[in-house]
């Protein structure tokens, strides 16, 4: 991808697809209105030829050089991003990223999936400083993007905090370890001293709602006479959207019941990054604590539904689903030099994703309607139930030791040495989930199903609040597994022209073994101007803990648009072990990529990668496994019937349907991206530059494969499932963008092309396709001096929204409300945001 950086600040470190043709329109068509950044230039971020980038373990690599795309992005493109939250800028800047909207998705409303090249979130590893970041203690277990994975809570870092991110669009298992198999994004923190940033932000959608008000300070303190430390401070609220339409079904006269947009959160964030010399060599550490508080909403229970109680809500209710996530690490090292040109360096790093649910607005039916008397039901009802309840809380803990050492040796082939590193990883890995309150989950007081409760149907009342029923102490754990690793990666320019790299890496693990990865990559300067490079890697990624020992009783709907209790089963558990589900296993890759630079040095870059990745054994989550109607007999299933082995394993715990982590499939993924960079100075020191970054790639499933004997390949990992991981993320998604300065003036000019995404999740059987858009946002920025700037800016100018969802195919849902569709809009449903940010330096 992107090579390089340039010195101007619109200067993007970018990547995509598609043919030259398609870009030099592009490029007309991003043809901005202005402005210059005055900044001294000691102040800017520079150009990256001397600073080391991921991708490489030889000293002093640069994003120009390495055999694998890297993309580099500046703080200025994403302070200029026109969003503060960094999953929002990342898929605004950096095509292969897609961080999708969603809502009545639970957790995942506040925790959104993050993707790079059209994978899972937990196939991207996160560094920050180079080190391994703690993954999200959440697992998306709604119909989301990422559907029974857990990634990393990409938003739980500033970006006040931020000095560039590094995307290593390349398979990285052996060069970084599990989880690298679609590529690596880097982190990088702000380290100046000297210097206080301040930066207040506002901003609202044209409906008037949704409003944002963000505020960060960032401040840089010499430690001595070479050491610093960096801090920033960050607060941000952001009140809910909705574009929920009238329901039409569910209440008379009809109204709008549904709460369908962003979720409202407060955020607020503390971080530094610090380094003093000490002997040798330099002690550092880095990390910090976040707290986001988050209200979405369920689903819509109606006045007569058998989830209601009418004493309570005569009208219906909407579930207010409470979350709390608190994220907080740290790591802390020593690096020094050794003998030789090699130097060491040695590191702990522990992070912990703590996340906690509420909730509000609810009821659990079954304690109001209990009997006062379970052998005398004529006596009464209890006639009440808290409306508010804790519900349980999630919690992942890593813990991390690194010694890594690197240098280079004489190896006699060349007239360059052979650059190595090596080095040793110990982690482990801690998941806890903790029960809520007893009304959260149990069915009456006692929580015994023998005793007969009857909602106001006449049906049998349902367990816990609704909305997000609490984790019972059944689900209750705090579990683990120790892993460790060790790592050799050799690189060596050759020749003057031909650069060869190797990577190696043997990772054992404490519960299901060890598994060994491989990496070759090349690169060839076939004159000054033009190179070729690519790589070809092995790759695995084990089980995450949280798929390991996660498990949750909830209500969610059937296939027939029904609310109906859902057990997500552990795996390895006595349901997973009836219906003859294995213990999951690692998921293995083989990836490939092939690419051309082109760097004439008239300030212009092109670049070309293609790419594949083929994982076998992949994790997922299964279907909703339900009962049978008929059994294998031909007669109506009924409690005792032999030939009904769903039901007979179902009907015994009371759920309506199951589902649970399984390797259930193979998939291929290939792409190509495209790069354009171009630079242009005019008299008067004016400045233009343009970019153009196109990617594409799509997602197959290969093969659909079942160990039970009751469920076939196709029933365990139905076409539904299928339609998510092949088109529900955008197989196109452009970034054109023109950013021009004159004096104290900066203009830009951004179209984001979303490719368009289909889904059949609440429709089985039939596809939903929502159509491609174009996507443009404009900024105009004025430096009153070299310390203060103002913008002012508009993201969607022209307030697009996705593809009505088809009142006729999508029904129920339209009449329900849900008018642009759920599962996988990458864009959101907001419409058009504007805003304004005053920046200052002291």
């Amino acid at each position: 991808m992107s090579q390089r950086q340039r010195k101007r600040p619109g200067g993007r470190a970018g990547f995509a697809m598609v043919n030259v043709c398609a870009a030099s329109v592009a490029f007309a068509l991003s043809l901005p209105v202005g402005a210059q950044d005055t900044t001294p230039a000691k102040e800017k971020v520079t150009s990256l030829e001397s600073v080391q980038v991921i991708g490489s373990r030889a000293k002093d690599r640069t994003a120009a050089e390495t055999p694998a795309p890297v993309d580099v992005i500046s703080r200025e493109q994403l302070e200029n991003a026109g969003v503060m939250e960094v999953g929002q800028a990342l898929q605004m800047l950096e095509p292969s990223f897609n961080f999708s909207r969603t809502f009545v998705s639970d957790g995942t409303d506040i925790i959104r999936p993050a993707t790079l090249r059209g994978l899972g979130p937990d196939q991207v590893l996160v560094l920050v400083n180079g080190k391994r970041r703690h993954q999200q203690a959440l697992v998306n277990v709604q119909q989301t993007i990422g559907r029974g994975s857990a990634g990393t809570d990409i938003n739980a870092i500033p970006i006040s905090a931020i000095e560039r991110i590094e995307v290593l669009r390349d398979g990285a298992a052996a060069q970084y370890g599990s989880d690298a198999i679609s590529g690596v994004i880097n982190i990088v923190l702000k380290k100046q001293v000297g210097e206080t940033s301040v930066s207040l932000e506002g901003g609202q959608t044209y409906k008037g709602d949704g409003l944002v008000r963000h505020g960060s300070v960032n401040t840089g303190l010499r430690l001595g006479k070479d050491g610093y430390l960096d801090l920033s401070l960050e607060y941000r609220k952001r009140g809910e959207t909705n574009r929920a339409g009238v329901d039409s079904l569910r209440v008379n006269p009809p109204r709008v019941t549904q709460r369908l947009g962003d979720a409202e959160a407060t955020d607020a964030y503390f971080w530094l990054n610090g380094g003093l010399p000490m002997g040798k060599g330099e002690l550092y550490w880095f990390g910090g604590v976040s707290k986001r508080d988050g209200s979405s909403y369920g689903f819509f229970r109606s006045a007569g539904d058998n989830r209601t109680v009418p004493a309570l809500y005569p009208n219906g209710f909407l579930p207010n689903i409470v979350t709390t996530v608190k994220d907080a690490s740290l790591a802390v090292g020593y690096r020094m030099p050794l003998v030789a040109e090699w130097d060491m360096d040695v590191s702990l790093n522990r992070g912990r994703s703590h996340f906690g649910f509420d909730e509000a607005h609810s009821v659990n039916v079954s304690w109001w309607y209990e009997p006062l008397n379970p052998a005398n039901p004529a006596a009464g009802i209890y006639a009440s139930s808290p409306t508010t309840a804790n519900t349980g809380t999630l919690q992942l803990t890593e813990t991390t030791f690194n010694l890594d050492l690197r240098g280079p040796i004489d190896w006699g082939i060349g007239n360059d040495k052979l650059s190595l590193a090596s080095g040793l990883e110990w982690r482990k890995d801690d998941y806890a989930i903790t029960p809520g309150d007893p009304v959260s989950y149990a069915y009456g007081r006692t929580n015994n199903r023998a005793i007969p409760i009857y909602g106001q149907t006449g049906a049998i009342a349902q367990p816990g609040m609704q909305g997000f029923p609490g984790f019972s102490p059944t689900e209750a754990v705090n579990d683990g597994r120790h892993s460790w690793a060790f790592y050799l990666d050799a690189e060596s320019q050759v020749t003057k022209r031909l650069l060869l790299g190797a990577a190696a890496r043997f990772e054992k693990y404490s519960d299901f073994g060890a598994t060994t990865t491989g990496k070759l990559s090349a690169r060839f300067d076939a004159t000054d101007s033009f190179a070729v490079r690519g790589t070809l890697a092995t790759g695995f990624r084990a089980p995450g803990v949280q798929q390991m020992f996660y498990s949750q009783r909830s209500t969610n709907l059937n296939p027939q648009g029904v609310l109906v209790d859902t057990l997500t089963a552990r795996q390895d558990s006595p349901v997973t072990r009836a219906f003859g589900i294995q213990p999951l296993k690692q998921e293995t890759s083989r990836s490939g990529t092939l690419g051309l630079v082109y760097k004439p040095g008239n300030d212009f870059t092109a670049t070309l990668d293609v790419f594949k990745i083929d994982i076998k054994n992949r994790i997922v989550f299964s279907s909703n496994i339900v009962p049978e109607s008929t059994g294998t007999d031909g007669q109506p299933c009924a409690s005792g019937n032999g030939n009904c082995p769903i039901r007979a394993i179902l009907d015994p715990i009371g759920v309506g349907q199951v589902l649970f982590f399984t390797n259930a499939i193979d998939t291929s993924t290939k792409g190509a991206s495209v790069v354009l960079e171009k630079g242009y100075t005019f008299d008067g020191a004016d400045n233009l530059d343009l970019t153009a970054l196109l990617n594409y790639n799509k997602t197959r499933v290969t093969n659909r494969k079942s160990q039970s004997t009751i469920l076939s390949p196709t029933a365990l990992f139905d076409d539904t499932q299928v339609t998510l991981i092949e088109q529900g993320q955008p197989r196109v998604h452009h970034v054109l963008q023109g950013v021009y300065h004159t004096g104290p003036w900066e203009f830009t000019l951004r179209d984001n092309w979303f490719g368009p995404v289909t889904g059949q999740g609440f429709t089985p059987g039939v596809k939903q396709t929502w159509s491609g858009k174009w996507l443009t946002d404009v900024a105009v920025g004025y430096r009153f001096s070299k310390s203060a700037r103002i913008v002012v800016g508009a993201d969607n100018v022209f307030d697009t929204y996705p593809d009505h969802w088809d009142p006729k195919t999508g029904a129920p849902f339209p009449q329900l409300g849900f008018t642009y569709g759920w599962e996988t809009l990458p864009f959101g449903i907001n419409g058009g945001y504007y805003y304004a940010r005053l920046d200052f330096k002291f």
